[in-house]
């Protein structure tokens, strides 16, 4: 093989070398910033758990004004809540249910008009437990 030969495999050694370097010194950087980053956004602030709760016990009332009331002070819409709002491991609608808010349920359910299976399980839930 020919000076020029050896000369262009051996650039092309240090070239896949240099990439993989750079590879590898990336994805350890990369790995712990993930590692921090995740949990935080897992965690849920005072405000935003505070605004669910109060949703989800609006929705237990079975007393429309109030569910009403707690959605606009939070600026919240009824679709949005009724779509993502979990309250105690079941979404709005079925934890309403269960208490006996009829009513309420049947506003969260109008809320949402004609929504396919697909679409409902696509969105992300905002789950919160509490004590009633």
């Amino acid at each position: 093989m020919s000076e020029a030969g050896v000369f262009r495999k051996s650039t092309l050694l240090e070239n896949t070398m240099t990439k993989f370097k750079t590879t590898l010194i990336a994805l350890a950087t990369a790995v712990p910033v993930l590692a921090f980053s995740l949990p935080s956004q897992a965690a849920m602030s005072p405000y935003m758990k505070t605004a669910l709760v109060d949703v989800c016990k609006a929705a237990m009332s079975d007393k429309v004004y109030k569910l009403n009331n707690t959605t606009k002070a939070y600026n919240l819409k009824d679709k949005t809540v009724a779509l993502k709002v979990m309250c105690n491991g079941d979404d709005i609608i079925n934890f309403a249910e269960k208490h006996g808010a009829d009513r309420t349920a049947a506003r969260l359910q109008k809320s949402i008009g004609n929504v396919s299976i697909i679409d409902t399980a696509a969105t992300a839930k905002l789950n919160v437990t509490f004590t009633e």
